[in-house]
């Protein structure tokens, strides 16, 4: 259980070590993989614990690099013009393609798989994907969105087997949300998104904001105080320096402890358990019994040594960290004749070796300049 709040999650000392998780070259890489794929699996082998005793539980697939807004912490829009290169059709992994590589990692013991992007409504045809990826089995099967264009997808998606939905909302006030999202997008719209998908039965909804000091920390309290009572989960994110476009550092960050205390003068909170283990978001309920939210604290309190999540960008590579520079091309097994236990040789062997902890030994100095953008392997 997380500290009373008298010491609400307390800002970590920083580590100044240097990232020496280095990455091998793509010819090594796919030479790794191959080679993996085609070593003989013991007979009744456990299910693949990484090197520091980590499980696999959770799967995160992009299904799309593009989005219809522009998150000054996500694609900011001097990066991501009209004239930015996103991937051609023919890159991008098939429906049939993510549902096989989804099958394999369920045999390795995936329980959740998120849809994620950019923006994933905007794949056409995204329910067809939800109803594929339903017919596995008991897996928990949700998906992040913006909200954009939830209203109209909100019903299909929960028709197609969609278990719950998570909308980013970094703010209520709409002069604060249009800059966030930098393409004069109303929050009425998202709010409206988010009432369809309660309607449909995308139940519970999560809504996760992403604090940057400066632009939106007014924000956190009335968020809180909107969604309390609502059933709705709110999950405040400490701004993170994923990628390199969008110019993070340090003194951005609003600490999760700082979060807690901001809410916990207006409506008084207690420490909740975590609902599993590996759970990133730090949990608090109201005290009067008005719900809960949850603090995501990736950069004060890394949660490194829980976390169970494997991430498939829009192109087939898979990705050990969020904070990753490189990654694993599943794609090239996929669409060359690798059976599925070969290829889920090769993810169990990717995923033995892992050793991620990247922000356990983040500082404000880490070099940032060739790691992998959000929107290509989502959050």
């Amino acid at each position: 259980m997380p500290r009373l709040l008298t010491s609400i999650i307390p800002m970590a000392t920083v580590i100044p070590l240097t990232d020496v998780r280095g990455a091998a070259s793509a010819g090594a890489r796919d030479a790794f993989l191959r080679e993996a794929a085609c070593m003989p699996a013991a007979e009744g082998s456990p299910l693949p614990l990484d090197a520091r005793g980590r499980a696999l539980h959770d799967l995160r697939i992009s299904v799309t690099d593009r989005c219809n807004f522009r998150c000054v912490y996500c694609m900011p829009k001097d990066v991501y013009g009209r004239d930015f290169p996103f991937l051609p059709h023919a890159e991008i992994l098939t429906f049939e393609e993510i549902t096989r590589v989804a099958n394999i990692f369920v045999g390795l013991g995936v329980q959740k798989i998120r849809l994620t992007g950019g923006e994933p409504l905007l794949r056409r045809r995204l329910e067809r994907l939800v109803e594929m990826l339903a017919s596995l089995g008991h897996i928990d099967l949700t998906l992040t969105t913006n909200g954009a264009l939830l209203a109209k997808k909100a019903r299909a998606l929960r028709d197609a087997g969609l278990a719950r939905v998570t909308v980013s909302l970094d703010a209520l006030d709409d002069r604060t949300f249009r800059a966030m999202n930098d393409v004069d997008f109303p929050v009425a719209r998202v709010l409206e998104g988010i009432d369809a998908a309660q309607a449909a039965g995308l139940a519970p909804l999560k809504i996760n904001a992403v604090v940057k000091r400066g632009r939106n920390e007014h924000a956190i309290v009335p968020l809180a105080r909107h969604f309390r009572g609502s059933g709705h989960i709110v999950r405040f994110i400490e701004y993170m320096d994923v990628g390199h476009t969008n110019g993070w550092r340090m003194d951005h960050v609003v600490p999760a402890r700082e979060i807690v205390a901001m809410i916990d003068r207006e409506f008084p909170l207690a420490p909740v358990d975590a609902n599993y283990a590996g759970e990133v978001a730090q949990r608090w309920r109201y005290r009067d019994g008005g719900g809960e939210i949850g603090v995501i604290a990736s950069v004060t309190q890394a949660f490194c040594r829980d976390c169970t999540r494997a991430r498939l960008s829009t192109d087939g590579k898979l990705y050990t960290c969020l904070f990753a520079d490189s990654g694993y091309d599943l794609r090239a097994l996929l669409r060359e004749p690798y059976s599925d236990a070969q290829i889920g040789n090769a993810v169990a062997a990717i995923w033995r070796r892992r050793a991620d902890r990247y922000s356990e030994i983040r500082t404000a100095a880490t070099p940032r300049e060739s790691r992998v953008e959000m929107s290509y392997i989502g959050g």
